[in-house]
């Protein structure tokens, strides 16, 4: 278990781990506030570099607060959804026909049975957006496997109510949550990366933050943009 730090009406979770350097993070939707010390790092030390870090800390914490949520998707006409980072108009058609989706010049066209519920216009789009997911995240696996000398040998899609994505190091799987359909491609890649990356060195140690370096060197903005895009009505981190 993480000790906890006070300042104020700040709480902060401190864990100990094998590494160099502090690092200081303040996490998506609410504001919560980590810091990984390195082994042997006392409370008062610890609290105190927290402490020089307050103004940043509360500065990220305002960012969340202010960041725009989507309201809950009801699927009918003419409502915003979002496709790799680019808004459509949904249009809704009712007919006697297999449910099914398609996509045309920003528009999104959702083809139910008449009377279909939102529960199940809900269930017929997330079926739509694993199927873009099963295209793109093959090819994006195949392009870093000889780049990082590994090989994932599944991947899974799923709804995930805290996290982009994770890691199985010992079956070399990886699991990505279904919200990136709407992020854009880039954000993806990232997302399988880090995953993948898992597959070298399992933990967030020093070891890991250089390979991502090495291989992703624009991923501090990946991360911030992701967590910065408008955020669903369950909300993710990385």
């Amino acid at each position: 278990m993480p000790d906890m730090i006070q300042i104020g009406e700040i709480a902060i979770a401190v864990t100990r781990k094998d590494i160099k350097h502090v690092h200081l993070s303040v996490h998506p939707p609410n504001g919560r506030v980590t810091l990984v010390a390195p082994k042997g790092t006392r409370n008062e030390v610890a609290r105190a570099y927290a402490v020089s870090k307050l103004g940043w800390i509360r500065n990220q914490q305002a960012k969340l607060r202010a960041q725009a949520r989507e309201a809950p998707r009801r699927f009918v006409e003419r409502e915003s959804h979002y496709l790799w980072g680019r808004r459509y108009l949904l249009s809704v058609r009712e007919a006697e026909a297999k449910p099914f989706v398609s996509l045309s010049h920003r528009r999104v066209t959702l083809t139910v049975r008449p009377g279909s519920s939102s529960a199940k216009r809900a269930a017929v789009m997330h079926e739509w957006h694993k199927s873009l997911l099963h295209v793109a995240v093959p090819e994006l696996i195949r392009r870093w496997e000889p780049k990082l000398g590994v090989e994932v040998a599944g991947y899974f899609l799923q709804r995930m109510k805290t996290k982009w994505g994770g890691c199985n190091h010992r079956a070399r799987t990886i699991r990505l949550n279904t919200e990136l359909v709407k992020k854009p491609k880039d954000l993806l890649e990232y997302v399988v990366l880090h995953e993948m990356l898992h597959l070298i060195e399992s933990t967030h140690s020093e070891r890991f933050l250089s390979l991502v370096n090495k291989h992703y060197p624009a991923w501090r903005e990946a991360r911030a943009e992701l967590n910065e895009l408008p955020l669903s009505a369950e909300t993710w981190r990385l």
